[in-house]
């Protein structure tokens, strides 16, 4: 991974206008940064929009490591979707299998 400071967020707008988004993460008007996960080409890229410190840009060397940053800054910023939450999943499927308390019950009441 390589990163640098970008000191303009026009500049980072730049760069995203030619590039292709794969996700976003955060939301500079609910929290203190705003992450855009996108590629141009072959590179791929994290655009980071910050209030509170320097903005940056990180290129990561292939995509497991941009994938992986991706679902730790998910992590980070609590972004994590039910579906890769796997505590949540195996909870869940214990009330389904019937170890959950009255789970057959409830669904009965209605």
């Amino acid at each position: 991974m390589e990163e640098i400071e970008i000191s303009s967020w026009l500049t980072l707008d730049a760069i995203q206008d030619s590039a292709e988004i794969v996700e976003t993460v955060g939301d500079l008007q609910l929290g203190h940064g705003k992450y855009i996960f996108c590629t141009i080409e072959d590179d791929y890229l994290e655009l980071g929009y910050l209030d509170t410190a320097s903005n940056f840009l990180r290129r990561y060397e292939d995509e497991e490591e941009f994938k992986s940053a991706l679902t730790e800054r998910k992590e980070e910023m609590g972004e994590i979707s039910y579906d890769e939450d796997q505590s949540f999943n195996n909870d869940f499927e214990d009330d389904i299998d019937g170890e959950g308390s009255n789970s057959k019950q409830d669904s009965e009441d209605f």
